[in-house]
């Protein structure tokens, strides 16, 4: 509302108005000495929705000079009493002239006696590191590859075969094991990422198909047509200007746009670069909602942060991709600090954690991933470090933690984010989509690094997990998926040994012992857990005897086996040198290059023989298992 208190339509007064306070509510300032708050706005929490309007917040808005006072969460129709159980209709934000003093006009307000809490509206940044650098294809498009997009072949962080042309340093391995994955599911419609960031740019050639469409609302008429609260919600919407998304202002970096390509640029449309969940060229990619909170050198405050969580709640998003957050071990170093900091940030999470409706999660709710944060510190920044948020570190091509990236408490799982001081030119990077307009050639594609390209790659696999379950028609409750994707990982530990001296700053590696989170994420790992398919580790390069006890019962020395079955495609992804051996319950095989695939092993039991109508024998079993071959092999026998 205007200073002169129309409230939005609120009615008027709450019937409060000059009752005393016996104490003045906390001024609650920047969560830490890092994060600047926006100089022109305040929080305020009321203790009645309809308080706005009251004579005691008309005065303190004159006295201030406030140019408005606003709900900071509007509520789409049918939501009214989610949004009162969170508290989310009693937030409001105070717009100040750009030359108040915030600290005056926060006691002012405080004085007030619906004021319950009051909150300085901090900024928070987002975390990647550099910027961006064009692509430029310097070699032959590669016909070995799962999709035809020409780019793939670069994507390192996809399939990692140790290529030299990245890095001196690459690892086989050292990805998100999914190009195999993308064999059994490339994503579902069905499922909605709401990339919580920079504006989308929807019109780009490699994410305009798979972008998030409000079919419920008209364009361009300035109305709120499905009563959300937004008019003109098409793709999403830019919650620092209010009005259209945006993503080529002067200070754009094109963050979100490479955030989302992560996640779902479109596959196997011929074009530039795959996404992790962006299908199989059947229009069958997960969805992008653009939930934009930086808007040129404007936004990644408070306010647009919560409008964003629920609007993503309350338009179908399963999982937040959220690459942003506060400066690591400052000053919030513990849960009910950042609750106690951020309680509009907080109370809006909350109500997409609880009320997103995930069409997998039998007891509803969604996702949020965050980047852990570029700080390099001993501990994940927040709101990463939320004990219900998943909190992603980053890796680069060579396995080993990244310079800039955080671990340590609160870190739950690390992914690729890139690291292009350690590559030949800029390929080390991450490769992505990027909007032209910020690119200085032009380019729709570039390089980024940081924990900001890491946590696109779990909300990618958590999506692609998702579709996965909705095409297989299983359902899960959220701990339950949760539980698969923090333990779908592979081994980081094995190479935290002496130092990394090639990188821009020295690493000693065994302070990320146990540090990085359960390991590194892999798609395909994921992908069996949720259909049930138990999981062996071979290492390349080595014949490996896996034993088959855990699948056959500890007398599986004493079966007789018929054979396998294995399809030639399932041996090609493997680079099986020769064929697989059963003897004494055990499977020993030889693979020549990182991948995973399925084996049906097929035994006797109760017997040499199976039993027929001419003898007594036993009863044929089979049990289908999973490959996976990497550098190295963990002695877990299980799911990791």
């Amino acid at each position: 509302m205007l200073a002169g208190c129309s409230a939005d339509g609120l009615a008027p007064d709450s019937g409060k108005a000059g009752e005393s306070s016996s104490s003045l509510p906390v001024i609650t300032k920047a969560v830490n000495t890092m994060a600047e708050a926006d100089r022109s706005t305040l929080l305020l929490f009321l203790d009645d929705a309809e308080a706005s309007a009251s004579e005691g917040i008309c005065e303190a808005v004159k006295a201030t000079g406030a140019l408005s006072v606003r709900r900071a969460i509007p509520c789409a129709k049918g939501k009214e009493a989610q949004h009162r159980k969170y508290g989310l209709d009693r937030w409001f934000v105070v717009t100040l002239p750009e030359d108040a003093d915030l600290e005056t006009a926060a006691e002012k307000f405080a004085s007030v006696a619906e004021v319950e809490k009051i909150q300085f509206n901090t900024r928070m940044q987002k975390n990647w590191s550099g910027t961006v650098r064009a692509y430029v294809p310097t070699r032959a498009v590669s016909q070995d590859m799962v999709f035809n997009d020409p780019m793939l072949a670069d994507q390192w962080h996809y399939d990692n075969i140790g290529d030299t042309y990245v890095s001196l340093y690459s690892k086989p391995g050292a990805d998100i094991g999914v190009s195999d994955a993308w064999r059994l599911s490339g994503g579902d419609s069905r499922i909605i990422v709401a990339v919580v960031d920079e504006g989308v740019k929807y019109t780009h050639p490699d994410l305009a198909a798979n972008m998030w469409v409000n079919a419920k609302e008209i364009s361009g008429n300035s109305t709120d047509d499905d009563d959300n609260g937004y008019a003109d919600d098409i793709h999403g919407y830019n919650f620092v200007s209010g009005g259209e998304i945006t993503w080529a202002k002067e200070d754009d970096s094109g963050h979100g746009t490479h955030v989302a390509g992560t996640v779902a640029a479109v596959n196997d449309n011929g074009t530039g670069v795959c996404g992790v969940a962006g299908g199989t060229g059947k229009g069958d990619g997960v969805r992008i909602m653009s939930c934009q909170i930086y808007d040129g050198e404007e936004g990644g405050t408070v306010d647009c942060t919560a409008a964003a969580f629920t609007y993503a709640a309350d338009n179908g998003a399963s999982i937040l991709q959220c690459s942003f957050g506060y400066p690591a071990g400052v000053n919030i170093t513990s849960d009910e600090m950042y609750e106690s900091a951020a309680r509009l940030e907080v109370a809006a999470l909350e109500y997409f954690l609880d009320n997103a409706e995930c069409p997998v999660f039998e007891d509803g709710g969604g996702l949020a991933i965050f980047a852990a944060g570029n700080d390099g510190a001993s501990t994940s920044a927040y709101p990463a470090a939320y004990r219900k948020c998943i909190s992603v570190t980053s890796v680069g091509p060579d396995m080993l933690p990244t310079v800039y990236t955080n671990y340590g408490p609160g870190s739950n799982i690390a992914a690729p984010g890139g690291e292009i001081a350690i590559g030949n030119e800029s390929r080390a990077g991450v490769l992505s989509t990027i909007p032209s307009e910020v690119e200085a050639t032009g380019s729709d594609y570039g390089y980024l690094e940081g924990t900001s390209m890491a946590c696109p790659h779990v909300s990618g696999v958590a999506a692609l997990g998702l579709s996965y379950a909705l095409q297989q028609g299983l359902s899960f409750t959220k701990e339950e998926f949760t539980s698969m994707l923090l333990t779908s990982v592979d081994d980081i530990e094995y190479y935290l040994n002496g130092t990394k001296d090639y990188s821009t700053s020295p690493l000693v590696l065994s302070r990320y012992r146990k540090q990085m989170g359960t390991g590194l994420i892999d798609t395909w790992k994921l992908f069996m857990q949720i259909e049930g398919t138990p999981c062996l580790t071979a290492e390349i390069g080595e014949k490996t005897m896996l034993d088959l006890d855990l699948y056959f019962g500890g007398s599986a020395g004493n079966l007789t086996y018929t054979g396998y079955e294995m399809s030639e495609e399932d041996r090609e992804a493997l680079g099986l040198a020769e064929d697989p051996e059963l003897r004494y319950g055990k499977l020993f095989l030889v693979c020549t290059k990182p991948g995973a695939a399925k084996i049906t092993v097929k035994a006797i039991a109760g017997g040499p023989v199976e039993g027929t109508g001419q003898n007594i024998g036993g009863i044929p079993v089979s049990k289908e298992i999973s490959i996976i071959a990497r550098g190295v092999r963990s002695e877990n026998g299980g799911w990791l």
